[in-house]
């Protein structure tokens, strides 16, 4: 059985770390400083965690994390909602998760009254560029960057609520 849960749950910083650290590292290269920054800036929003004004939903299959979103509400009033580690194990993607997960996401910062959404993503994530196109995200800029620590093409989506 495969369910969304909203919340915290035991060992998904961790699963949510080594999905990214996994992914990235085979499809794209990057390495321990992207995996560092995802386990870094992933425990300290859950350190700081606001269920008022903040979200986390995992995919929950057979006892074990397969994907996740967040929505990182600190700023949503004054900069938008900062929508980031949404991803999914690779037996999970194309078979609606992710649509469930962004669905998720969007409902919650309209209900919350947030004027926008924006996420930080690079060219070439074609399928997650498509589902974010598909809910009304527009490329607002994009530029050569290596927050990441790998140089790519950087994008910044927004939607605006």
């Amino acid at each position: 059985m495969v369910e969304i849960i909203r919340g915290y749950l035991p060992g998904s910083i961790g699963r949510i770390v080594e999905l990214h650290g996994t992914y990235y590292y085979k499809a794209w290269g990057f390495g321990l400083f992207f995996e560092a920054k995802v386990a870094k800036d992933l425990s300290e929003f859950l350190t700081r965690f606001n269920e008022l004004q903040d979200g986390l939903w995992t995919v929950y299959k057979n006892n074990r994390v397969e994907g996740s979103i967040a929505i990182d509400g600190i700023k949503a009033t004054t900069d938008g909602a900062h929508l980031r580690w949404f991803i999914l194990a690779p037996e999970l993607r194309g078979l609606g998760f992710g649509h469930r997960l962004l669905e998720e996401a969007i409902s919650f910062c309209k209900k919350k009254g947030y004027p926008s959404i924006y996420l930080w993503t690079f060219e070439g994530l074609r399928p997650a560029r498509h589902l974010y196109e598909k809910f009304g995200f527009k490329l607002v800029w994009q530029g050569e960057g290596n927050r990441w620590g790998t140089k790519v093409t950087e994008q910044r989506f927004e939607l605006y609520l």
